[in-house]
């Protein structure tokens, strides 16, 4: 999970508050001392800290709690309120025409986030391109150029160019009328050093970006606030993207440097694949670390899935009470499309997030893997009629499938629940009409 080792004191601290008998002045100040240790530890910056500590501690014992909550439920609130608080205020990037530029120090993902804010815009129905101003680091160009032909979005740079404002003009001449969202990817360093920020500075000068923003590695530690301020101070930094953020790093370090100089995080990146990207919501963030769950992100998770068009197919064909392994081909896809299980589970409370560990969420997700391998085995027939699929069929399907003859017959049984859960959820009027807005299908 992001940020495992903070998210595991965190909750430790809300269990020990749901669970008193009382709430008392004793129980506040441990309770905050246990706050004060759990960000210290994931190098939350320490003035920040002691902040929101005395926040806490004198809202807990001044405030009284609202008609019909608990003082044990007061006091969560409190620091569920404050540690959102600290992350500052929630924005997201505006869906329409604009210049980003994109800065940072070496190895924190800069390249990469590029193309996952590609992605990203692509996905909202917009024209991404991306160019290449880095002229320094060896490989800059071949990394984007490939990065942009995975997301399928144009790509300009220049291998041999010494001048990258030059670079950066000629990309946006080209772009100017193809593309909505003109993503630039500028130069680093192993460190601060002033050729790098006057190099930002002229670039920002020439290109008159929109969106400045920095990418940081979540284990960046407490260097991250001075490298934002200095960033911060040369450019004026829109937002911060972190990255590396389903990794072991504490974290704490690039979360406060938001904080530092009052720019919000937009997204942080969650893997390495160009999907593993969430816009950053501070309400949620800490939901989740407190084993709270984040349902808004999950639901959102899912409705962009099914704005798929052939989850639109399936919608139809589900209305109509017709089922076969094409659909089941196409449930699975869309079950996938969501993300590890694992991931999904981080987005659900506590209660429910530890019944899925329990299940063993990564041989479900093999199993889904195995069911469309055996499905890719099939004969258009066969899909269309799986009763057709008898011992000699199974036999076949389960060579080709490099699977045994068990796991076709599991597949089997799972299609034959699914399509009677489906006929009867066909012959339920209410449901169908939530179905049919939910697709604006008339």
């Amino acid at each position: 999970m992001v940020l495992d080792n903070l998210g595991d004191s965190l909750k430790k601290t809300i269990k020990k508050i749901a669970n008193a008998v009382y709430v008392d002045s004793k129980l506040v100040k441990e309770v905050v001392r246990d706050i004060q240790r759990a960000l210290l530890q994931s190098d939350v910056n320490v003035k920040l800290v002691l902040d929101l500590s005395k926040k806490i501690e004198q809202r807990a014992l001044e405030e009284k709690p609202p008609l019909g909550m608990s003082n044990r439920e007061h006091v969560i609130r409190i620091v569920y309120d404050e540690l959102v608080h600290l992350l500052g205020e929630s924005r997201e990037l505006p869906i329409k025409k604009q210049i980003i530029m994109m800065v940072g120090l070496y190895g924190q993902g800069k390249t990469t986030t590029c193309g996952k804010l590609a992605n990203y815009f692509k996905r909202k129905g917009l024209r991404p391109g991306l160019i290449a101003g880095d002229i320094h680091r060896p490989a800059a160009y071949e990394q984007l150029q490939q990065i942009a032909e995975k997301v399928e979005v144009p790509f300009y740079g220049n291998k041999n160019a010494k001048d990258a404002v030059q670079v950066i003009n000629e990309g946006l001449e080209r772009f100017k009328r193809t593309c909505d969202v003109i993503i630039v990817d500028t130069s680093g360093r192993h460190k601060l050093e002033d050729d790098l920020i006057k190099e930002m500075k002229d670039i920002f000068q020439a290109v008159k970006p929109d969106e400045k923003l920095l990418v940081m590695d979540a284990a960046m530690g407490q260097q991250a606030a001075p490298q934002a301020e200095a960033f911060n101070n040369a450019i004026g930094i829109t937002g911060i993207i972190l990255t590396k953020l389903d990794g072991t790093a504490k974290g704490g370090g690039a979360l406060s440097a938001a904080s530092v100089v009052h720019a919000p995080i937009l997204f942080v990146g969650t893997g390495e694949h160009i999907t593993d990207f969430e816009v950053f919501e501070p309400s949620g963030f800490i939901s989740r670390l407190l084993g709270m769950g984040d349902i808004k992100s999950l639901i959102e998770k899912a409705e962009e899935t099914l704005r798929d068009k052939s989850a639109e197919r399936t919608a139809k064909r589900l209305m109509s009470g017709k089922f076969d392994m094409n659909d089941m081909y196409e449930q699975l896809n869309m079950i996938s499309g969501m993300g590890p299980l694992s991931k999904l589970s981080e987005m659900l409370p506590v209660g429910f997030s530890s019944r899925l560990k329990s299940q063993d969420m990564e041989a479900t997700q093999e199993k889904m893997k195995r069911f469309r391998v055996i499905i890719d085995s099939m004969t258009e027939a066969e899909r269309k009629n799986p009763e057709i699929i008898k011992s000699s069929r199974i036999k076949r399907i389960s060579r080709g499938a490099g699977v045994e003859h068990k796991d076709v017959k599991e597949l089997l049984r799972y299609y034959e629940m699914t399509k009677r859960m489906i006929q009867g959820f066909s012959s339920d009027r209410k449901l169908r009409r939530n179905l049919m807005r939910q697709f604006q299908i008339k």
